[in-house]
């Protein structure tokens, strides 16, 4: 259960106005303070019959205060401000805290929530882009800010904040980016937030990046479906995303119909860097988009000589999961996210695979190498996986299994993968905020990585380990971002032109099965959703005489059985002649 605990007294000199938000395990703590400038702020606590205690001593206006993850607990906790003299120059009033337990969903409108907040909060308040990390100043990041705009949309879905709110965020946001530096239409990867200006990632990359600029197009797609209302302001923000949008010219960037795609143009050294955009990896929306484009289109062609050009294949198993393309075990996590936040690969496939299943398998790979733990890494286990480019110890890295294990658990990698395993990645939640806490928890949510083996823990947010993670949760629950893209009708006719078909094949592999066809959560106390790459064709809800209770033949990501009493019900799910029977408990 989440509670707000509000105290808000005439604002005098010697008055805080306190606001608590309070969870099981920690309370989020900020403070409003209108008189002589403090210094520092002190927070102290006290539990039922006990005198107060300083806690900390904090120079912002907020604190996250944690209480033991074992027990629930009720204290008291006020606020006092200082001067330089360490004299009192203004205290709050006292507030009790209740812990109570929370549910599964009120875990991931929390991890969601605090998440969002990175991209709300933290944006640059020039231009409201991402900024690249929460140390990076005036640098933005164009892909983060793809991922934060969809980031904005779940905002409006949960009701962080309005629907104006939002439009007025991106109004904003989208302004700025008609008059920042463009290379051929294509945005650089970084850009001085206040002014538009390129700003070097590296030495020769000093231009334009097809692989961010796609991030950015995928979250402005989504962003112009989801604003459709007929009054002047939405109307703008559409008119001004497709002005974005057409001008990318992906077709510059075949370096001369060369058959590939290129990352980089730069207009001081050209091609220099000469990086082809080859799969597998998370480039694929790079391909969609480009044969999507209605202005500057590449030919179908390029989805097979560029994007499937290189070593896709793969087509072997891992701990007994086949994964159809891609490196050995899959590679970083983030190939599995990145692409998928606006593309749903869910009852369709290529000629090469259905992207639902690869990921899935891939996710289901990564996790059962840090079950299996070859090099002995502190910690790994089935709660705690997840393997993915982040933050480490030494700056930063592209882990994955084998090659790039260095003990570095990034919270990003399951919890980003919440569409395709919701079971184990809920199990990955419990362990990141329950048993790590303080250490990996703060003000934007689970801090970018740690390293149990060398006692490391991040204190970085990145955006595009931020924003997967809001995302990603939502498509599970409502499939938000993934309709919101996909009803564009260049990406309707993109898929056509690549060959994408229906995938109506017979669920008939047990692991295919196992692992596609979930219920998450159960045990509930709301109702569950379903876990599968195909839609289902019906879905029917019985209770434990055999009575049909529940029944639906158009599933889209709705919660069921939200209004059945507690007890043990089987749910069965039909894909065509093939049927899936799994058990939900309600409590």
């Amino acid at each position: 259960m989440v509670f707000w605990v509000s105290v808000v007294t005439a604002l005098a000199q010697n008055h805080l106005s306190l606001e608590i938000k309070s969870f099981e395990r920690h309370a989020a703590i900020g403070w409003n303070h209108s008189g002589e400038a403090a210094t520092y702020f002190q927070i102290f606590t006290a539990e039922e019959g006990e005198d107060f205690k300083e806690v900390f001593k904090s120079t912002s206006d907020s604190y996250l205060h944690f209480t033991d993850a074992n027990t629930l607990e009720n204290y008291r906790i006020y606020v006092r401000a200082l001067n330089g003299l360490s004299q009192p120059l203004a205290v709050s009033d006292t507030v009790t805290v209740v812990e109570e337990k929370m549910t599964d969903a009120a875990l991931v409108d929390m991890v969601q929530e605090a998440h969002f907040r990175y991209f709300w909060d933290f944006a640059h308040p020039s231009s409201g882009m991402a900024r690249e990390r929460n140390t990076s100043g005036d640098v933005v990041t164009t892909g983060g800010t793809g991922f934060g705009i969809m980031a904005i949309l779940v905002g409006i879905e949960n009701g962080y904040i309005s629907r104006s709110q939002g439009l007025q965020r991106l109004i904003k946001l989208c302004s700025f980016l008609q008059f920042a530096d463009k290379f051929h239409g294509v945005f650089p990867h970084w850009m001085d937030g206040r002014t538009g200006d390129v700003f070097p990632f590296s030495q020769y990359d000093n231009g334009g990046d097809l692989v961010e600029t796609a991030f950015l197009m995928e979250g402005l797609l989504a962003a112009r479906s989801f604003f459709d209302g007929s009054d002047a302001e939405e109307q703008a923000l559409r008119k001004i995303i497709t002005k974005l949008w057409e001008a990318v010219e992906w077709d510059f960037y075949t370096k001369n119909n060369s058959g590939i795609l290129y990352w980089h143009w730069s207009p001081q050294y050209q091609w220099q860097i000469n990086h082809a955009i080859r799969g597998y990896n998370e480039a694929l929306i790079v391909y969609l988009l480009a044969i999507s484009s209605p202005t500057h289109s590449i030919a179908p062609s390029y989805w097979k000589s560029g994007w499937a050009g290189g070593n896709y294949k793969n087509g072997l198993s891992y701990y007994s999961l086949p994964l159809p393309v891609g490196p050995a075990y899959g590679g970083p996590l983030f190939f599995a996210h990145y692409s998928y936040l606006g593309f749903d690969p869910r009852g369709i496939k290529d000629a090469y695979c259905n992207y639902f299943y690869q990921n899935t398998q891939h996710t289901l790979i990564n996790r059962a190498y840090c079950i299996s733990n070859p090099l002995k890494h502190k910690s790994y286990s089935a709660e705690c996986w997840g393997i993915t480019a982040s933050d480490d110890p030494g700056g930063y890295l592209a882990h994955e299994p084998v090659n790039r294990d260095n003990g570095t658990i990034s919270p990003t990698a399951a919890l980003s993968s919440w569409p395709y395993t919701p079971t184990y990645s809920m199990d990955a939640l419990k362990y990141f905020y329950f048993k790590e806490g303080e250490k990996l928890w703060g003000q934007y949510g689970f801090y970018d990585a740690f390293n149990p083996s060398k006692n490391w823990y991040a204190s970085s947010y990145l955006a595009i380990d931020q924003g997967p993670i809001v995302v990603m949760m939502q498509n599970h629950k409502t499939g938000l971002l993934w309709n919101q893209f996909m009803k564009n009708d260049e990406i309707k006719e993109g898929l056509t032109k690549i060959g994408f078909v229906a995938d109506v094949s017979t669920i008939g592999n047990e692991v295919y099965e196992l692992n596609t066809a979930t219920l998450y959560p159960s045990p509930s106390s709301d109702g569950f959703f379903i876990n599968t790459s195909h839609l289902p064709s019906r879905i029917s809800v019985i209770d434990n005489i055999g009575k049909k209770v529940e029944e639906t033949t158009d599933y889209r990501g709705q919660m069921m059985a939200t209004n059945l009493c507690p007890g043990l019900y089987f749910v069965k799910i039909y894909f065509g002649t093939s049927v899936v029977i799994r058990p939900f408990v309600k409590i």
